[in-house]
């Protein structure tokens, strides 16, 4: 489903990452864990396209996204990648729902389905009475809840999710670790998350420890 040979990248004369290597199968949650500086976000970053390797291959639903046009290539990432950050990136102008269905707007989908769907997402992750709330109305258990519904809008394959919980107190990031092995089993989707949080880790399928730029 997802797979990464041999990911080299440098800024300047720092070596960042030095020959990753990764295998992810369909509906996996895989956690990636190691010391600030081991290369953790890079990796997730170029997991996402968000930034591209000095050298290697990357593969996500068979396709090839680093070979795509720039075009092409925002396009694929807006269909198959979700994203889920730490500090959530919801825009402050808009709604709880409007902040759902940005990435539907972007894919140029119908308004009606957008609606529906970011509304039944919202209700699956118990936020739906908060739709018309704006960000800074809303704790911060509401928003990680509103920025996984995000990420799921446009039924990507993968969701990357950079220390989801790392701004969370502990109730609301047991929920949110919960929540992601409910929406593996309900949308059979892979989940891949960089974090500190040893219990989200241990719970996943597979746990990764990177240092110094690759897997030990």
């Amino acid at each position: 489903m997802l797979t990464a040979k041999n990911i080299l990248k440098a800024y300047g004369d720092l070596s960042i990452l030095k020959g990753v290597n990764l295998e992810i199968a369909k509906s996996e949650i895989v956690s990636i864990v190691g010391s600030s500086g081991a290369g953790k976000t890079t990796l997730l970053q170029i997991l996402g396209t968000l930034d591209k390797p000095d050298n290697g291959e990357l593969i996500v639903n068979g396709i090839s996204p680093f070979s795509l046009n720039e075009k092409a290539l925002a396009a694929f990432r807006n269909q198959h990648i979700g994203f889920i950050f730490q500090f959530h990136q919801l825009l402050p102008e808009f709604t709880a729902l409007e902040n759902v269905m940005i990435p539907g707007m972007i894919a140029g989908k119908n308004k009606k389905d957008l609606k529906d769907r970011g509304e039944f997402l919202l209700e699956r992750l118990s936020v739906n009475h908060r739709k018309d709330h704006k960000p800074n109305e809303l704790s911060g258990g509401e928003q990680q809840r509103i920025a996984v519904c995000r990420a799921l809008i446009n039924e990507p394959s993968v969701v990357l999710a950079d220390e989801p919980s790392g701004n969370l107190d502990t109730r609301n990031a047991t929920e949110l670790h919960e929540l992601f092995f409910q929406l593996r089993e309900e949308f059979q989707q892979t989940f891949v998350i960089v974090t500190h949080n040893e219990d989200l880790a241990a719970m996943a399928d597979r746990k990764l420890t990177m240092k110094d730029g690759i897997f030990i």
